[in-house]
């Protein structure tokens, strides 16, 4: 590994060579990322996941700067034009973007006016024009240079105008000048493309828009590339061309009084109109793209990682509800582990507009809801918020009120339960069900494991993202793996109850070994021992290693195959316990935790031959073995009676739970048919970057009702008390 580019990921990230060095060595031996934030911070120095990738993000772009530069000062090299000061220019340029632009005058182009006009031999005409010549007069000039190729003088001084655009629209320092001068003082401009048709009005906010480029927000910028993509908006940058032109007539005019000056005047405002504008046009407004996407995709990862860390509701029986009219309401009951117990369908709503509901259909839907609640003690209800939602919550609630049963009800996101039912992984787990009854099921276990549910799903169906299907989906893939990864690992996996989802993300773990782990379980059982992870075909020394600390195993024997803790670790575990007159079986005990709690760890370390923040983390897995950091966050709120847009007033205060984050503001589930909405403007009046420094996808809100659009249907909320 290049020393140098080490150093220079050191600069960028303020992170020690000596840890870069090792993250690197770790990854390239095949350590993975959480194995690393986990098991080997002795070594990093206690670098996280996001510290450890962005080590890895940042050498691998210097690496490929640094190539890129040896191959473009080697290829300017051959053709003999390598000069001191350029190749200095060329290896101290920090970006990529620098190092091209600085190699754009000698890179072999495809056929433009200007290659064209080299080929006829103008070259030379065209230095003389810059060089300012004042005899013989220009056309004269022009003349030495008639041939079979070239006919006339015009054509031979339009050759060469051809040849002085190119190099002026090729030249580093015009370029970086008229990027700065647009990201500073250009505006954006859209208007409505003639003929277009925009029937919702998607784009009327941009229909006559003008704002300078560095203020244009990141979700403005995708809404106006969507306008544009789907020709409803026409788009233009827009600059002072006449300051710019003056500037390159400063630069490229050498003297005042010269014949070829008027040549020179055209070739600069035809380079500037033909090739500079646009080019740099093109350059900014990908910078901008760029930039939103990777705004988007940072919204979105953060918001599918809250997501994913929902806490579950542990040990209670519930009743999934995937609402419809027509076809009726799939139910669905599934046990405190999960399993699906029983199905019914009921119809308490219309099936068609203007239809009324037939009392005995609406009470015996009653009446089945109000059974299986009996029959199995159901405690909570999950209804899905798709269509008919609201008139289903408003059912539920009537069963529970005019029945006195004791259970709650939640409304439960079903972004992504269609994919999931029509999956083939659906199909394998529930064969014999349709697609809405394993919808109701999804919903359900959504409340008892959020993760484990969701994993199953691709993560752009979740309905957690902003403009996600049309940001850059390499990078939205990666961002959108790693959180998952990072997740999944964190939180730890139950090895035998583990779907193969769940398991592919496991450190170590590929699609191939979890459906093998998959597969000996159906053959020999439960799994009873880390240990006898060993014999699950595929896994071998490496992939073990990596994997084993992020497998819990609740039905083995020893306690340490529950915990967080590392195999190789186990002896240092034992010595621990045995000195401090414990056992195996006093982990989570008063007595364990009134041992260790005050254990001096410098020393314990040395005696033990464990580093400081491995033993740290041991003596917390010790004390709380089955802790689940999704314990650390806040749990869905639970209701059992519903809300009406009618019933709100200005300054009523309400308690909701946040469904999504934007750029712009917040969406929060006040128990309405649409969810309420907090402009950014009304979340604080402490300054901050983002929403996501306000709140958090799942959080529980109080908010004050600011305003309400009856015949819209919207709410506007502020987490700022109005009086």
């Amino acid at each position: 590994m290049p020393t140098d580019i080490i150093k220079k990921t050191s600069e960028i990230l303020n992170i020690s060579e000596k840890s870069i060095a090792v993250v690197l060595e770790l990854t390239e031996a095949g350590a993975t990322i959480p194995f690393i934030a986990r098991y080997r911070k002795e070594k990093t120095g206690n670098l996280d996941e996001e510290q450890i990738r962005s080590i890895i993000t940042t050498y691998e772009y210097e690496n490929k700067l640094d190539m890129r530069k040896e191959k473009i000062i080697a290829t300017i090299a051959e053709k003999g034009k390598l000069t001191p000061e350029l190749e200095q220019a060329i290896r101290e340029a920090k970006i990529l973007k620098e190092v091209e632009d600085l190699y754009l005058p000698y890179k072999e182009k495809k056929k433009t006016l200007a290659s064209i006009a080299i080929a006829k031999g103008l070259e030379p005409l065209a230095d003389w024009l810059l060089r300012c010549e004042a005899q013989p007069l220009a056309k004269e000039e022009a003349k030495k240079y008639l041939t079979e190729e070239v006919t006339s003088v015009e054509e031979a001084l339009q050759g060469a105008k051809d040849i002085i655009s190119e190099r002026i629209a090729d030249n580093h320092d015009y370029r970086e000048y008229l990027r700065k001068n647009i990201q500073r003082f250009g505006y954006l401009e859209t208007t409505l493309k003639k003929n277009a048709v925009d029937e919702r009005k998607v784009y009327k906010d941009y229909y006559s828009f003008k704002k300078p480029v560095r203020y244009l927000l990141n979700h403005q910028i995708l809404a106006i590339n969507r306008g544009e993509k789907e020709e409803i908006l026409k788009v233009a940058i827009t600059t002072n061309d006449e300051d710019f032109i003056n500037y390159l007539k400063r630069k490229v005019i050498k003297k005042i009084n010269c014949s070829g000056n008027e040549y020179i005047l055209a070739a600069i405002a035809e380079s500037y109109s033909r090739l500079l504008f646009p080019s740099i046009e093109r350059e900014v407004r990908n910078d901008l793209t760029e930039r939103a996407h990777d705004s988007a995709i940072n919204l979105f990862t953060k918001s599918l990682e809250q997501l994913l860390l929902t806490p579950p509701l542990k040990g209670k029986w519930m009743l999934g509800v995937d609402p419809a009219f027509r076809t009726g309401c799939k139910l669905a009951v599934i046990n405190p582990s999960g399993d699906f117990i029983e199905k019914e369908v009921i119809y308490p709503h219309q099936k068609y507009p203007g239809e009324n509901v037939p009392l005995g259909r609406y009470q015996e839907a009653q009446r089945k809801v109000c059974d299986l609640v009996k029959k199995y003690q159901i405690e909570l209800i999950a209804i899905g918020n798709g269509t008919a939602s609201r008139e289903s919550e408003e059912f539920i609630a009537n069963v529970i009120k005019n029945f006195g049963l004791h259970a709650k009800y939640i409304i439960v996101s079903e972004a992504g339960a269609s994919v999931y039912s029509a999956s083939e992984l659906a199909k394998e787990e529930f064969p014999t069900l349709v697609v809405e009854e394993r919808s109701a099921i999804s919903i359900a276990r959504r409340v008892i494991d959020p993760l484990a549910e969701l994993i199953k799903i691709d993560p752009k169906s979740i309905g957690v993202g902003q403009y996600q299907h049309d940001v850059n989906q390499g990078k939205l893939e990666d961002g959108l793996d790693f959180t998952i990864t990072k997740v999944v690992n964190n939180v730890g996996v139950n090895l035998n109850s583990a779907s193969p989802s769940l398991l592919s993300y496991v450190s170590g773990l590929t699609k191939t070994t979890a459906a093998n782990i998959i597969n000996y379980r159906k053959e020999n059982g439960k799994i009873n021992s880390r240990e006898e992870l060993k014999k699950v075909k595929g896994i071998g020394p490496k992939s073990y290693e990596q994997a084993i600390g992020f497998l819990k195993i609740l039905e083995s024997p020893n306690p340490l195959d529950k915990t967080f803790i590392h195999p190789d670790n186990y002896d240092a575990v034992y010595a621990l316990l045995k000195d401090n007159d414990l056992t195996i079986n006093d982990i989570g005990s008063e007595k364990l935790i009134n041992h260790l709690e005050n254990i001096n760890i410098e020393k314990a370390s040395l005696k033990y031959d464990v580093g400081t923040y491995t033993l740290t983390d041991i003596i917390s897995e010790l004390c709380r073995p089955l802790r689940d950091i999704r314990d650390d966050y806040p749990t869905p709120m639970l209701k059992s009676d519903i809300l009406h847009i009618e019933n709100l007033k200005p300054n009523m205060l309400l308690e909701g739970t946040v469904r999504s984050v934007v750029d712009f503001g917040v969406f929060v589930d006040i128990g309405l048919k649409n969810d309420g909405m907090i402009h950014r403007s009304k979340l604080s009046y402490e300054p901050f970057n983002h929403p996501l420094d306000i709140v958090s996808i799942g959080q529980i809100v109080k908010v004050y009702v600011i305003g309400v659009d009856l015949e819209r249907k919207r709410v506007s909320l502020s987490l700022i008390n109005p009086n």
